[in-house]
């Protein structure tokens, strides 16, 4: 996906707004000329995003895992107990 082209003139007065103009792209940079020095252009713009990317700390890791494990117990409770419920309502009172 690529970014909206940067605005190089300010909008006239009273005129017609300029153009955006494309900001120029840098040249690649050259390959050394290993394993994957013939990989496709999209391969190494997906490398490029996973630099930018800012990944969590093993405790931030650490705590969201603790709150998705305590979320998933608590509502399989309330599904199982819900499960419960209607059961017995069922045998006890549509079943009698």
């Amino acid at each position: 996906m690529r970014r909206h082209p940067a605005v190089t003139k300010a909008p006239k007065r009273g005129g017609r707004a300029a153009m955006p103009r494309a900001a120029p792209r840098a040249a690649p940079a050259k390959a050394k000329g290993g394993i994957l020095s013939w990989r496709p252009r999209w391969i190494a713009d997906i490398i490029s995003e996973l630099r930018k990317v800012v990944w969590p700390s093993r405790q931030d890791t650490l705590h969201l895992t603790v709150v998705v494990l305590i979320v998933s117990v608590a509502i399989g409770a309330a599904l199982g107990g819900l499960d419960l419920g209607f059961a017995w309502l069922v045998e006890h009172i549509l079943l009698r």
